[in-house]
């Protein structure tokens, strides 16, 4: 079903209604410039105000405050954004077409393990020992290695790999193309100019509730795991290197990289092409800001920045010469102060 009355979606919601309008058919979720007028839409912050008076939509999702600036139809809450996320899930067809089934040309180990209700996808292979738990989904092309374990519910998207002794929790979803367990960039210097491959015997923990993007990659550890905590969420093209832990409800975005054996607390933040070096801990509560470079571990929950916002190019280059010069500077303004003090 898509099609749900007001009524349905303000019971769904909580949300205060004008009952006049309890029987409006809503079909689907638009922005507020394109919704129709079988459509609901939501205002998300003061910003798009102005986009109010020429809204078409049947009806707006606002706040209680916004409310004297919308005279049509309105479902009422304190997180219009929030309702909205909630809604997205009844719009959602993604899975309409998925048949629950295991297609004939999927290759399946005969000691693997699929449970009830599983949709296995064409062209699909699933290993030795693997185990496949009730309803879950893996998709066209993809690889499940020897002793995955996919829980509940866990939807793994068209062409991902999933290497062997993985584990991914119930109700996840991992994107097309991602890469969960291949191994961690581990070489020792051979004493002779080349390297001796350090073999990654540790493997990747996924709990439940975890979104992993497309094209994104997990190593396994080395010896211990890799571990992705409950409710994180990881957006596409990020690297996380073996031996790494993020903790619960983190969230990462895209082009992060993490260097081995990082540790990010609960409920962080990373905004897009984040850098952390190796070996560093990143306390609870942390947000850091776009393509800041992590060099040395967080202790203390807040944001954090470094780097700076692009300027004139001819700006730059003279701040780039000075900063250069800094530690010439710096000696200077020491030795200044010190014969002052004299």
């Amino acid at each position: 079903m898509t099609n749900y009355t007001l009524r349905q979606l303000a019971d769904y919601l909580s949300a205060e209604i004008d009952t006049s309008n309890a029987g409006l058919v809503i079909t689907g979720i638009a922005g507020l410039a394109a919704a129709k007028d079988d459509q609901i839409t939501f205002l998300a912050g003061a910003a798009y105000l102005k986009h109010l008076p020429a809204c078409k939509a049947g009806a707006v999702i606002l706040r209680p405050a916004d409310a004297e600036h919308y005279s049509g139809v309105k479902l009422l809450v304190e997180n219009p954004y929030l309702a909205y996320a909630r809604l997205s899930k009844l719009f959602d067809v993604s899975g309409d077409t998925i048949q629950r089934s295991v297609h004939a040309s999927a290759v399946v180990a005969p000691d693997a393990q699929i449970g009830a209700n599983v949709s296995v996808g064409a062209n699909a292979v699933i290993d030795s020992k693997a185990v496949i738990a009730d309803d879950a989904i893996i998709g066209a092309g993809c690889y499940i290695g020897a002793d995955v374990l996919i829980g509940a519910r866990t939807r793994i998207a068209a062409n991902a790999s999933i290497y062997h002794g993985v584990v991914i929790g119930d109700d996840s979803l991992l994107h097309s193309n991602c890469v969960i367990g291949a191994d961690g960039f581990g070489f020792a210097p051979d004493g002779e100019g080349g390297w001796c491959k350090i073999h990654q015997l540790g493997g990747v923990t996924i709990g439940n509730r975890v979104e992993i993007g497309a094209s994104t990659t997990i190593d396994r550890g080395a010896l211990d795991d890799t571990v992705i905590c409950d409710g994180v969420k990881i957006d596409d093209q990020v690297h996380i290197a073996h031996n790494c832990r993020i903790g619960e409800n983190s969230a990462i975005a895209a082009n992060c990289g993490l260097a081995g054996s990082t540790i990010i607390g609960r409920n962080c933040t990373l905004a897009g092409a984040v850098g952390i070096v190796g070996h560093l801990e990143v306390t609870d509560n942390v947000h850091i800001t776009g393509m800041t470079m992590v060099t040395k571990s967080i202790t203390v929950p807040g944001s954090y920045s470094s780097g700076s916002s692009a300027i004139d190019t001819r700006e730059w280059r003279k701040n780039a010469v000075r900063f250069n010069q800094l530690n010439d500077i710096a000696s200077r303004v020491k030795a200044l102060e010190s014969d002052r003090n004299k």
